[in-house]
């Protein structure tokens, strides 16, 4: 299993120079007249960290800026994750716990209202610019032309996965694209970000540069999801290149849960197709990669990279024959819940590693933070802002919360799995700097301590001291069933 501090000391063995970047058009941009950085926010779908060694202007973020070692997603699947993000809150309180149905999705998101209070509510009311790009919420349609609250520029897509032959709603207009190598959907979201960060940002700058806004833009790309498409120049590039084979690649942890323990050894047939699909993976986060240098250059270029904040992670990990499990997610192990999370520039301290357990959930308060304005109180998470500037709060969290409701059935689900086995049942679970404890709906558990196991290959559930059960199961309780101030 790859971790962040291999991922690291990898940096020196990036694959090449990064490639040629655009020149930015027009004259320098202003610097807004306040400390309130511009916030450009990288959102990936399925990134896991043995991904990162292949992306070299990522690495060179890392470099740049600040890590975290022990970030954690409250749930590895797309539409509650991204719930998370939005909201700041745990899935047990945003309601999204699937990516569809009664239960998840788009269609629950927006008629619970939710949708009313994001990231991007606080950051307009703050007086920022917002604009998001690429990929929402499950479900969502863009043949509706439904727009929501908070976004000044907004063009989404809907199951776009395959990157061509798609649609997106750009700003209540309907828009086709075909297969062309020019309609590739990472490339498009990058060149029309780039685009609303130098045209948008200039027009305002011909104004008095004091009344000059700070903007806020997620880019959200659908790679490097299944079926993982890469761009067409990338589709040769690395032959030959296999899965990686960490110490739990085609191995069940021992005294395994009920659910994993009968997991046979992975056969011929299954690594071949992780080894194509890895290779896949590689090959389609080559056109994120480039996304990254080029809106550093443009940022650059502007001028205003000094106020400028880059933040990039994933939705959730991903898995690919660890614990002897085909292509997926879901699961509690680090592999499915520990994901890049990476930020650079204003006030951001450089090659800063932090070890804090940081969540999802902490992005928004983060970004009200840097923007001058307080979260509403139902937010679960706190702001990371100290961190950024190499500073340890005097309290922070000792426990991070991970949920998980029962696996996606619906065929129409692009994280759907036909071999249910493949699927953990229903659990909640503690992740502490230390420790994994898991529960599960049908009584299994689970307790891998990571300093000396990190790999979590030794289940030592059935050997801890009553006491000790007890207290994780209080403490996760008391996590499972928090809300707003008391989850802080």
């Amino acid at each position: 299993m790859i971790r962040l501090v291999t991922v690291l000391a990898l940096m020196a063995a990036a694959l090449g120079p990064p490639l040629p970047t655009p020149v930015a058009l027009g004259p320098p941009l202003p610097t807004p007249v306040s400390n309130r950085p511009n916030i450009v926010f990288v959102l990936v779908d399925d990134l896991s960290l043995n991904l990162v060694p292949y992306m070299p202007n990522v690495l060179k973020l890392h470099e740049d800026g600040t890590s975290f070692t022990n970030y954690t997603v409250t749930d590895s699947l797309c539409c509650p994750s991204r719930a998370s993000i939005l909201t700041g809150q745990y899935p047990h309180n945003t309601g999204i716990v699937k990516n569809h149905g009664s239960d998840g999705g788009f269609l629950l998101f927006r008629s619970r209202g939710e949708e009313k209070s994001t990231l991007a509510t606080d950051l307009r009311s703050a007086g920022y610019r917002t604009a998001f790009l690429g990929k929402y919420l499950n479900e969502y349609l863009p043949e509706s032309g439904y727009v929501p609250p908070g976004w000044d520029e907004w063009m989404a897509g809907g199951n776009a996965y395959d990157n061509v032959n798609y649609t997106l709603n750009e700003n209540g207009t309907v828009k086709r694209y075909g297969s062309e190598p020019s309609d590739y959907l990472t490339d498009v979201l990058s060149a029309k970000a780039q685009d609303w960060i130098r045209t948008g940002s200039h027009e305002q700058g011909l104004i008095k540069s004091t009344q000059v806004k700070p903007f806020f833009i997620e880019i959200s790309t659908y790679t490097p999801h299944l079926p993982y498409p890469p761009a067409p120049r990338d589709a040769q590039s690395f032959p030959g290149l296999i899965a990686p084979r960490g110490d739990a690649y085609g191995k069940v942890p021992k005294n395994a849960p009920a659910w994993l323990a009968p997991h046979s050894p992975l056969t011929a047939a299954q690594i071949a197709h992780m080894d194509r699909g890895f290779r896949k993976r590689v090959q389609s986060i080559q056109s994120i990669d480039r996304m990254i240098g080029d809106l550093r250059a443009t940022i650059d270029r502007a001028g205003i990279a000094e106020n400028t904040v880059i933040v990039f992670s994933s939705d959730n990990g991903y898995h690919m024959g660890e614990y002897r499990l085909n292509p997926g997610k879901q699961t509690a192990f680090d592999v499915d819940v520990n994901v890049p999370l990476v930020v650079v520039g204003a006030g951001v301290r450089r090659g800063h590693v932090v070890d804090a357990l940081v969540e999802n959930i902490d992005l928004r308060p983060t970004f009200a933070d840097l923007a001058g304005v307080r979260p509403p109180a139902e937010v679960d998470g706190r702001s990371v802002r100290q961190l950024l500037g190499g500073l340890t709060p005097s309290q922070w969290r000792t426990g991070a919360l991970i949920e998980h409701s029962d696996p996606a059935t619906d065929p129409a689900d692009p994280d759907y799995q036909s071999e249910s086995e493949n699927v953990p049942p229903s659990y909640t679970a503690l992740r502490t700097a230390d420790v994994t404890w898991v529960e599960y709906v049908d009584g299994s558990r689970e307790y891998y301590h990571r300093r000396t196991d990190p790999d979590q290959l030794l289940n030592l559930a059935d050997g801890l001291d009553p006491e000790r059960v007890t207290e994780l199961h209080e403490q996760l309780h008391r996590l499972a069933t928090c809300a707003g101030p008391s989850c802080r």
